[in-house]
């Protein structure tokens, strides 16, 4: 019986670096649980975050903490953000795609 049930939700795309092993057994989990290795890693991580409790007793203790991101966020640029949001006028792009 699987840890945990994998859901889809908005994502924001990142870029991050795993090991060629570990990398294997989340496309093997991912195939386990019939879905998309994101959306195993996302629920992974969740359940670690609700799991670990030294980790919620520091988010008890510093609610407000601000910390520098460490994740490569993939940036959309912003023709293609108002083509998404449902611009039907074409503004903000000439229709080529990301450069």
């Amino acid at each position: 019986m699987p840890l945990f049930s994998v859901k889809t939700s908005k994502k924001i795309d990142t870029n991050i670096r795993l090991e060629e092993s570990t990398a294997k057994m989340l496309d093997r989990y991912a195939h386990f649980h019939k879905g998309p290795a994101d959306d195993v890693v996302n629920e992974a991580l969740e359940y670690i975050f609700t799991k670990d409790k030294d980790f919620q007793q520091h988010l008890r203790a510093n609610p407000e903490e601000e910390v520098p991101s460490s994740l490569r966020v993939k940036k959309i640029p912003p023709s293609v953000a108002a083509g998404k949001n449902g611009s039907k006028n074409g503004a903000g792009g000439n229709g080529s795609g990301p450069k």
